[in-house]
């Protein structure tokens, strides 16, 4: 099976590394630029082949998708936007890019949880039902890599289950394996129209104090079946991915989240720092971590000096 992001041999950054997240919105006629993230845009399905075309013109390669739709549904089971968006993509470019797609229902359920919700309280059985509809549109559309940001106990093994059933069988999918309930996801969350409403996520992500819980979570994906893993945010998870690879030998990276890039942002707008000296910086930082590859908004600003 073709790895897309290897187990690097060096710490040097490259290129290769890099996936840039896109959002296209179904609720938007014109491109709506994304709070604190400078040159970042919510996209609509009739423009985002030019906006990806020129990032691939750019050098760039790796792109994941969170794809938000029109209508909210209390029970997730219509992704048609979804196809359409994947699979004029994968129709337009072929194997020029490589399609990783976010598998959440924040962006669908009414209160913005990752889940399907009664009460307060997470249903899974429900929730799984819906991811793995998603993800399956997702892989008959065409993408490359399903990527469950969830959180929730045993996606990955039921999301297996299911390809393996659906002759999926090898379906890769990148686990959002170590994900902390974090302050840092803001301008994201306003993008994909994912802001929890009722209740906070702790029954469901990480509490960011836990090492231990934090390295076991992406044991518990790798064994059920990820191909990659992954620790979300950065920059207060830079110490595990080590610890997480030698338990693991799994391919691992990091997830630049949109609050830690929006800072880059903000100080060279205030002309406390240049904000191609800062990227560069905290991405080599990640390289040197041993980040097998970096999810960050500013791929399209630092792909062609490297």
């Amino acid at each position: 099976m073709k790895s897309y992001f290897p187990i690097k041999k060096t710490n040097k950054l490259s290129k290769q590394m890099l996936i840039q997240p896109m959002f296209v919105d179904q609720r938007i006629k014109s491109s709506k630029k994304i709070k604190g993230l400078g040159e970042n845009y919510s996209w609509p399905q009739s423009t985002i082949l030019k906006a990806v075309e020129k990032d691939l013109k750019k050098g760039l390669r790796n792109f994941l998708f969170f794809i938000v739709p029109k209508e909210k549904q209390k029970l997730p089971e219509d992704f048609s936007f979804h196809y359409e968006v994947i699979r004029s993509l994968k129709t337009q470019f072929k194997k020029d890019l490589t399609l990783l797609i976010d598998t959440c229902l924040c962006s669908i359920t009414p209160d913005g949880h990752c889940g399907i919700s009664h009460n307060k309280k997470i249903n899974l059985p429900e929730t799984h039902y819906a991811l793995g509809l998603a993800a399956n549109t997702y892989l008959e559309a065409g993408a490359d890599i399903i990527a469950p940001s969830d959180m929730m106990k045993d996606t990955t093994k039921y999301l297996r289950k299911i390809f393996n059933e659906n002759n999926f069988n090898a379906a890769q999918i990148m686990s959002y394996s170590t994900k902390f309930k974090s302050g840092f996801y803001g301008p994201f969350r306003e993008a994909a129209n994912s802001t929890p409403k009722g209740y906070d996520r702790s029954s469901y992500q990480l509490p960011v104090n836990d090492r231990s819980k934090a390295i076991q979570s992406s044991i518990i994906n790798a064994a059920q079946g990820a191909n990659y893993l992954m620790v979300k945010p950065g920059i207060t998870s830079i110490d595990l991915i080590q610890e997480i690879k030698a338990e693991t030998l799994l391919p691992t990276g990091a997830y630049q989240v949109s609050g830690e890039f929006a800072s880059l942002k903000l100080l060279d707008s205030q002309g406390l720092g240049k904000y191609r000296d800062l990227l560069m910086e905290s991405l080599n930082v990640f390289s040197r971590a041993k980040a097998d590859y970096i999810i960050t908004y500013g791929a399209r600003d630092i792909v062609s000096h490297l």
